[in-house]
């Protein structure tokens, strides 16, 4: 995978990491990272080998410090409504990709900075991380469906509090507040969060993906029933429940 303007994407084994990287506007996102994020996540997309993503931001201060202001300033209303739009559709593409996301937020999590962290399965925050929706105090509100998705999240209180007020809020209160899973040292979040990955990725992944697909697009019990039905037609399943009933170790799970 090669590395773009505005993202770095590496990949480690089965997990594919990808990386915010305008440290010097501390990974605002503009209109380029947008079609950059697009373009990435068809990529991953389309990678059968692919069974984890975690998304997180160069340095140490910022996961992404919102949507790029210098560059929203002149918007009229057309070309507001066209830049929420496609923001929109990067967050429902991380939100509907088929395998989990986990968001690694080393730093300021703000306005898009935030929204594109709530459009991840799982959110793990380093201890210095801040989050925040402050546009209401810039005159406007979130525009990548934040407002929905922190209401999902963490309830109806807790995002008018922080949307009203435009306030914001540290990594303990996020967890507090059930917006991230966890929060680890700085220097450990790498770490940890590749670590899950691993895990998730050494998984059924076949059976993974059922269970994204459940929990994010339906939602619906009688749809998961069907899913559990149909994994029963896998190898994966096969061998999964063949060695746990003869005490073997399952070393690697095919896909299949």
């Amino acid at each position: 995978m090669n590395d773009m303007d505005t993202l770095t994407i590496e990949k480690k084994g089965h997990v594919v990491i990808l990386t915010l990287n305008r440290p010097d506007k501390l990974n605002a996102i503009n209109q380029t990272m947008i079609t950059e994020l697009h373009d990435a996540l068809l990529t991953i997309q389309r990678d059968p080998l692919a069974r984890c993503l975690v998304i997180t931001g160069t340095g140490k201060k910022a996961f992404a410090a919102g949507a790029d202001i210098a560059e929203m300033e002149h918007m009229d209303f057309f070309g507001a409504k066209a830049f929420a739009e496609k923001g929109c559709a990067v967050m429902h593409s991380i939100e509907t990709l088929p395998i989990p996301v986990i968001c690694a937020v080393n730093g300021f999590a703000l306005g898009g900075g935030m929204e594109l962290a709530l459009a991840c399965d799982v959110r793990i925050a380093a201890e210095n991380a801040i989050f925040g929706l402050p546009e209401a105090s810039l005159g406007v509100i979130p525009g990548f469906g934040g407002t929905v998705r922190l209401s999902r999240i963490a309830g109806h209180a807790v995002a008018a509090e922080m949307i009203f007020s435009a306030g914001t809020i540290d990594a303990d209160c996020a967890k507090r507040y059930g917006i991230v899973n966890r929060t680890v040292p700085l220097h450990e979040l790498m770490e940890y969060t590749c670590g899950l990955a691993g895990k998730i990725s050494g998984n059924a992944p076949l059976a993974v993906r059922a269970a994204k697909r459940s929990m994010r697009l339906s939602q619906d019990i009688k749809m998961e029933n069907m899913l559990f039905a149909q994994l029963f037609l896998t190898k994966d399943r096969q061998a999964g429940m063949n060695n746990f009933l003869h005490k073997k170790k399952t070393e690697h799970f095919l896909g299949e």
